[in-house]
This record gives C-alpha cells, structure tokens and sequence, in this order.
C-alpha cells in the first residue's frame, strides 16, 4: 500500500492532512477530537498577545448554498483566539505531549514590532510544538489593527517580521500568504528572502456574503451591522491553486515548500495539491461541514489513489502537474479539439443548444424527426468546450482532437504541428 507519511520540513506526520488554523483548533478537546479521529497534524489557532481580543456573541459565520443544500462556500468574521494566552501554550504542551507523532503548528500574530515576537517565541517553543506559522493572511478585524492581512499585503514587512522570528526562534517557520492582494509571488518572495523556511495559502478572501433584502441589512449582522469577512470553501480552490501555482514555478521561489489551504473537501482536492507541489495540506471548512471523520475517507481516498497510479509515496507524485502551467503565450495555437456528441446518451434536453446559440458560435445544429436531434457543426465549432461543461450527462459530450494533416472545416486548413511559427514568426498577429 502507498505510504502517505509525511516529512515537511523536518516534521512527521502519518498524513499529510493538517487542520488550519481557525474554530476547529482552538482548544485541546477539539485537537484531541481530531487526532482520534485521525487528522496528522494541526495548526493551533492563532494565538496573540494578552489582554486576548473580543470576539462577537452573534452570528459569526454564513454560507453560499448550491441548489441541492451543499456548502460551496463559507464566510466567517471570527477572530483569532479569544482566550488567555497562558491557557492556549498549556493545552499545546498537553497535546503534543500526548500525540508525539502529529505534526503541531502553532499559528501566531502579534503587533508589527519585534519585542512583541521576541517575547512570545521562546513561550510557543517550550511547549515542543514543531513549527510556528505567520498569520499574514487574516483579512478581518486584525487587519483594522495592523496585523494580519495588512502585513501580508506589504511585502517588506513580510521579510522584517520573519527575519525576526528566525532570529528568535529555532523552530521551522511557515509564512501564511494572503489572498487579497495582486501579485502573490511578491509577498512569497518576500518571505523567502525573510528565511521562511516555507509559505501556506491561501488564508481566506474578503468577501461580504450577502444582503437581507427585507430588512436592508447585509448578512449575517450583528446588532443591525455587519463587517466583511474571510471567505473560504470550495469556490476557493481554484484561486487558489493558481496561486500554489504561481508560486512554484516562479524562479524565485521555486523550491520553497508549500503547504496548501483552500476548499480542500475529499482526498482528490488534496491531491490536486500536492500535484503542483505542496507537501502538505490544510482543511477547515470540510471539518466544520462534515466533522473531523471526513480524514478518514480523505485518507483511504489518496492511498488508492496512489496504489491505481503507482506512486510510492507523497513524493512521487508531488509537484508532478506543475510543469504543465504556462503563460498563455506558450500555449500551442496550432492545436485543434471539435466537439463531439454521443447520441446514444443523449437526452435531448437541448442546453447545449441553447448556450452555444446565444452565447457562443452558433456551432451546433438541431432538427426534430420523431424526437430532437443535435449535431456538432465543424466548420462552425472553435472547441470552446463550452456545451461539454454544462451538458448535464457526464461523457455525452466529448472533445476529439484533429490530428496533423486533417482538414479544420472552420479554417479550411490543414492542422499543423509546426507550433514554434506562430510564436516566433514577426507577421504573426497571435504574437505576444
């Protein structure tokens, strides 16, 4: 059986799924809960300085529903942990002491100024955590302070504070990126040449979810007013990894680990991860929808997974699709997919129909002989891809690739695999 350990930076954990930091971190009980439960390791959440902040006894958190009732997306403006710092740094010595072979990070964010992170370093490394995280991410309510995201958007504060935590700590340091910002490879940059010793992301995004339209209130509200907060889910992910992305095949930041955050729900989302170069992932929202057990399917998902593929271990595979990100430039203009429909599956509902007619190129053809009937126009059809995304029978619609040689009935072309005349060639309005 696949072996899906794993070693990210020096830490061992018998999996890689790690809870981030937030709500389901917060205590010991809940941390006990999820290593029973089979979870290989945890980010605490994040502790700062005493007097603790003050959360809302109110509504905290919102959700984005699908038509079917799943949560695709969820929204919270919780703080970081309201309770004594004393008590959080005991409960960590407690459970690591109790569960030596998890992985136990301990998330951080203190003011922007070194004596505050000079002082509170050595208090998370005696509880023999075994890595602390950056909370550069969090875009509400401590940002309004200075920290959280308003760090992490300026990327020479990045590098100030993680120097400063290298200089005063001995355990592995892990910059938490946020979202909310243009270039995210700026912000990594910055971390690395801070000494991270590596990045997570994303944290989550700022977002107002939605407005009572009775009331004329924006929700969820607090006493009749609300605040933006943090959105995180599934609609995430692909944010996400393009972002993993960018940041592992940017030259200046290659090579730097990744743990990755954002809308991770089975073991496929993990393994998206780790396929562009993440050692490890992070889950919040799947816990707080399904509780801690979903590891469990997450777990046993990758194992077959790798076991189908024949990868040995996390390693084999990590990293392994990131080679297949380019610029759009470095795209091949001279490759040509049509359409396909699959008549035996068809259920003549007509959606592609439709969409390609009013939205796209009039591509497909419909006729009715005892029941309707719809055809792929080649000459018409740009292999948008469009009707396979929204026809609602998996596999009824396909894409059939021209092979050099063939005629494009759109272009009257012969489909040629001389790709480097279209990037390279002067006259070539495609150029970039």
């Amino acid at each position: 059986m696949a072996d899906i350990s794993s070693n990210f930076l020096g830490i061992h954990s018998p999996n890689p799924f790690w809870l981030a930091s937030a709500p389901p971190t917060d205590k010991e009980y809940n941390v006990n809960r999820a290593f029973e439960a089979g979870w290989g390791g945890v980010v605490w959440k994040t502790l700062g300085e005493d007097p603790a902040v003050v959360n809302v006894n109110g509504p905290r958190y919102a959700t984005l529903m699908s038509q079917d009732r799943r949560v695709i997306g969820f929204n919270n403006i919780e703080l970081i942990t309201d309770r004594p710092l004393h008590i959080n740094l005991a409960e960590i010595k407690r459970v690591k002491r109790a569960w030596p072979d998890r992985a136990m990070i301990v998330s951080l964010m203190v003011p922007c100024e070194e004596q505050s992170w000079k002082n509170i370093l050595p208090m998370v490394e005696d509880t023999g955590a075994d890595g602390i995280e950056l909370n550069f991410g969090c875009p509400h309510g401590m940002s309004e302070r200075g920290m959280g995201a308003a760090v992490g958007q300026v990327p020479e504060y990045i590098q100030m504070v993680t120097a400063w935590c290298k200089q005063y700590s001995r355990l592995p340091v892990i910059v938490k990126l946020t979202p909310n910002i243009t270039d995210v490879r700026l912000p990594a940059r910055a971390a690395k040449a801070g000494g991270a010793d590596a990045v997570s992301l994303i944290n989550t995004i700022n977002s107002v979810m939605g407005v009572d339209l009775d009331r004329m209130l924006m929700s969820p509200t607090t006493d009749g007013w609300g605040s933006h907060g943090g959105y995180c889910g599934p609609a995430v992910k692909p944010i996400a990894l393009n972002m993993v992305a960018e940041i592992g095949r940017d030259p200046l930041t290659a090579g730097l680990p990744i743990s990755g955050i954002g809308g991770i729900i089975t073991w496929r989302d993990a393994a998206e991860y780790i396929a562009l170069g993440c050692g490890t992932v992070q889950v919040c929202t799947a816990a707080m929808v399904y509780g801690f057990k979903i590891v469990q399917d997450m777990c046993s998902g990758l194992e077959n997974f790798m076991d189908e593929k024949g990868y040995r271990t996390l390693a084999d595979m990590q990293g392994k699709a990131l080679p297949s990100v380019k610029n759009w430039n470095q795209l091949n203009l001279n490759h040509v997919e049509k359409a396909v429909i699959n008549q035996d599956s068809c259920i003549q509902c007509g959606r592609c129909h439709v969409v390609c007619e009013d939205t796209s190129h009039q591509a497909i053809s419909t006729s009715k002989d005892g029941k309707r009937h719809f055809e792929i126009k080649e000459d018409e059809c740009v292999g948008c891809n469009l009707c396979v995304a929204i026809c609602p029978v998996p596999q009824t619609i396909t894409m059939r690739k021209l092979t050099p040689g063939e005629i494009d009935r759109r272009t009257g072309l012969a489909v040629s695999g001389d790709y480097a005349n279209w990037t390279t060639h002067a006259n070539n309005p495609m150029r970039v």
